[in-house]
């Protein structure tokens, strides 16, 4: 009987929580094997539940990768922290994901704190970012610690940045998943429309490039998106931020900073679009958009997709 029951196929969703740059969506970019999530160095990158997929033939596994968990500063903040909580309550499985690199902080409490609360699904932990470790030997205590203070089905230890084989990570969560069909085409990778795929990897360029309060502060919205004769994808975003004195850096002198951003995005899109694209990018200040529940209901920043 045992047998018959691992050979079912097995469907469910997983929640991917954490603190922010704990290294997430690297994690879930990683196990579907497709760039979904975009990546930067920079906390908080992800802004909305970002759901990808990944079929095999034993079973459907679908990622929801959610903002970090953090003190909101924002009405975008407020937003964040409420789609992390709500991914909780809707899934099948969560990953808690920790930088074993990282000191342990509050943050990590925060989430404890959550899970206990409102998780009645099991929990994965699963320590990060070992690569980083000068000795693993902190590796042994750090997994007894978590362990007193919640009932994990199960610890793993791995560099989503490094590693090449997530085969006992996904053994591990097809294990939880309950008996039941696909729940979307095999071929199937994410939900996020093209309109959506494009305004993240114009973002991802914004904060691979920028620094200081500017990442936080930009939106990109594609107003635009069409086939042009001869193959061709024209593409044309608005990049908003709040000041005038962030429209100036992301323009860079001669409008050298945006023609980077430009050109690196087109050549993103270009691969995942498989095809040429024309990019034109418009840099717009909308003061303290952040903090407007209208502009983050036109962006898709308030639990709703964008407005085209």
């Amino acid at each position: 009987m045992e047998e018959q029951k691992s050979k079912q196929h097995r469907s469910g969703f997983v929640a991917i929580v954490g603190r922010p740059n704990a290294g997430k969506s690297t994690l879930v970019n990683q196990l579907v094997g497709e760039k979904v999530a975009i990546i930067s160095d920079r906390p908080q990158t992800t802004r909305n539940r970002i759901l990808s997929i990944l079929s095999t033939p034993e079973a459907q596994i679908v990622f929801l990768d959610t903002p970090g968990l953090h003190k909101p500063q924002d009405k975008l903040g407020e937003h964040m922290v409420q789609a992390a909580i709500n991914a909780i309550k809707e899934v099948d499985v969560v990953l808690f994901v920790v930088d074993a690199s990282e000191k342990r902080g509050k943050g990590e409490q925060v989430i404890l704190d959550r899970l206990k609360g409102e998780c009645k699904v099991p929990v994965i932990l699963v320590l990060n970012k070992i690569d980083q470790l000068t000795d693993k030997v902190v590796l042994l205590p750090l997994i007894d610690k978590f362990r007193k203070e919640y009932p994990f089905h199960s610890v793993l230890t791995l560099s989503a940045l490094e590693d090449q084989d997530f085969t006992p990570l996904l053994q591990e969560i097809i294990h939880c998943l309950p008996a039941g069909p696909s729940f979307y085409p095999e071929d199937m990778y994410t939900d996020q429309t093209e309109r959506v795929m494009a305004a993240e990897i114009i973002r991802e360029k914004v904060l691979q490039l920028t620094r200081d309060e500017v990442p936080h502060a930009v939106a990109v919205q594609v107003q635009e998106m069409k086939d042009r004769p001869n193959g061709l994808v024209y593409v044309r975003a608005d990049i908003f931020v709040e000041r005038d004195s962030q429209k100036a850096i992301l323009i860079g002198a001669k409008g050298k900073m945006l023609k980077e951003i430009s050109q690196r995005a087109r050549t993103d899109m270009e691969a995942f679009l498989g095809c040429r694209v024309y990019l034109e990018l418009w840099v717009k200040v909308r003061p303290k958009w952040r903090e407007k529940e209208g502009d983050l209901k036109r962006l898709g920043l308030a639990g709703e997709r964008p407005q085209y």
